[in-house]
């Protein structure tokens, strides 16, 4: 036993010991198993990983090393070379990973896969990343689908069911490679320690993923349907970037909330729960038929669409300074947390492509910098709905008002005053539109317009009929 050859297991966004079918594939063989990790910004190039994800990443690999008993062992470099110069320096048997669904992920393993097959090496890829593999989700005419209700309910849910998670092996044996794991050495950490608040609101790795699905299975799916979209409340799961990195799997967050279906009296938010899941799923689906869905627009159309180049507009929303309360307490709470809640992830949205008429682009890029569940087919076709240039995207004439959204889903101003604590002193009737309050009440809050914070910097009724007649030009331009 003790003289066979290495698996080599290539972790990547699955980083977790339980349910991970690469690894306990390589385990369940009786060899020796090296579980590597490759940062590959190269073969990325342009969605190499942003400033918070790589705080995320830092954390969670150190997790995993600890988890695997310090045997975790870290590269930084072409991810075709690493692997190919590794087979063989120390003599593997095989390569097993679990696959990603990015496109540049998806042409260079290919490549791996084809070259190490070459030499003879064996190569194992596994699905530990979703419920249904978009290759095998399609219409009765065998082409992808285009709407979510279809896709999730006839395509998904219409199929056999996700497989069941598998346990963590009870006992691994890892290949001694006489050389110490270097996480550190990848450098994900700026020199600036500017992410300490996010220290605060997250524990990356396994056991903290594991950790907050039982809280949201026992604090927040009573009340999910309707308390998702309100900011002020802690009715969402949170488990996004969990399930990026894969610290946890869909497969084990489907089966937990499932087993709840019993009690009919939270049926029905456990189905709408699960719903969103799909919308992940829908997500991957998306960008695995469509691999131009980052940087084109699917509906062609908008490629006539006149955007506006405005950086100080620009500067502003990303700054959380627009002056309408909603947004920029979204804008604050990404930047402090890395995180922002689903709900005013559109507003902030709606109000950048359609108040300000900026690309939908600008919004993309931003995000994927700073969320820590930067994901590409989530980010990509998040925006693309927001903009309406999509797949079942949200009609273009849905401009969402930041002042009406707020009252609706932040009544009280809990949100607001968390993120800016400059109107914390105004009362509710006016915490969403500051404008409006008299200079008395002003002056009584502590609040100076156009100094402790600013102006409105747009007029809501006239970007939207702005952002109305833009879109309507696309019907009339041959």
């Amino acid at each position: 036993m003790s003289d066979l050859p290495p698996i080599i297991v290539w972790f990547r966004q699955d980083l977790r010991l339980s349910d991970n079918p690469a690894f306990k594939s390589a385990v369940d063989t009786g060899a020796p198993v090296l579980p590597v990790y490759v940062l590959d910004d190269e073969h990325a190039g342009e969605w190499s990983m942003g400033a918070a994800s790589r705080w995320w990443l830092h954390r969670s690999l150190m997790s995993l090393d600890k988890d695997l008993e310090g045997g975790l062992r870290v590269f930084s470099g072409k991810a075709d070379e690493i692997i190919s110069k590794l087979v063989n320096k120390v003599n593997a048997c095989g390569v097993y990973w679990n696959r990603c669904y990015e496109p540049w992920r998806v042409s260079r393993d290919g490549r791996i896969k084809h070259d190490l097959q070459a030499e003879g090496y064996e190569v194992r890829s596994f699905n530990g990343s979703l419920l249904f593999e978009p290759q095998n989700v399609a219409k009765s005419d065998g082409t992808p689908y285009k709407v979510f209700t279809p896709f999730y309910r006839k395509g998904c849910l219409g199929g056999p069911s996700p497989r069941e998670p598998l346990d963590e092996p009870a006992r691994f044996r890892l290949h001694d490679m006489n050389t110490e794991t270097d996480i550190d050495g990848l450098r994900l950490l700026p020199k600036i320690r500017w992410y300490h608040e996010m220290e605060d609101v997250w524990h990356p790795g396994e056991q903290g993923a594991n950790e907050r699905l039982v809280t949201f299975l026992e604090e927040g799916i009573e009340n999910y349907k309707s308390g998702r979209d309100r900011p002020d409340q802690a009715f969402v799961s949170r488990l996004s970037p969990h399930l990026h990195f894969g610290e946890i799997s869909p497969h084990q967050v489907w089966y937990a909330a499932k087993e709840l279906e019993a009690d009919s009296a939270i049926a029905t938010e456990i189905d709408h729960f699960l719903s969103e899941l799909g919308w992940r799923e829908f997500s991957n689906h998306l960008l695995y038929h469509w691999p131009q869905l980052p940087r084109q627009n699917l509906q062609k159309k908008f490629d006539r669409f006149p955007w506006r180049d405005d950086d100080a507009a620009l500067t502003k929303w990303q700054s959380g300074l627009t002056g309408y309360p909603i947004v920029d307490a979204g804008m604050r709470e990404l930047w402090r947390t890395g995180y922002m809640h689903n709900r005013v992830r559109m507003i902030v949205g709606s109000f950048l492509v359609k108040n300000l008429l900026l690309h939908w682009q600008h919004g993309e890029n931003w995000f994927w910098d700073t969320l820590v569940d930067a994901d590409l087919a989530n980010n990509s076709a998040g925006w693309q709905w927001i903009a309406g240039c999509g797949a079942d995207a949200a009609p273009y004439f849905r401009i969402f008002n930041p002042v009406t959204q707020g009252q609706k889903f932040d009544p009280d101003g809990v949100y607001v005053r968390r993120y800016l604590p400059e109107l914390a002193s105004l009362p509710n009737k006016f915490i969403h539109h500051p404008w409006d309050a008299s200079q008395e009440m002003l002056t009584t809050a502590g609040v100076k317009l156009g100094d402790d914070y600013p102006q409105p910097m747009v007029d809501l009724k006239a970007t939207r009929e702005r952002a109305l007649a833009a879109f309507k030009s696309l019907t009339s331009t041959p």
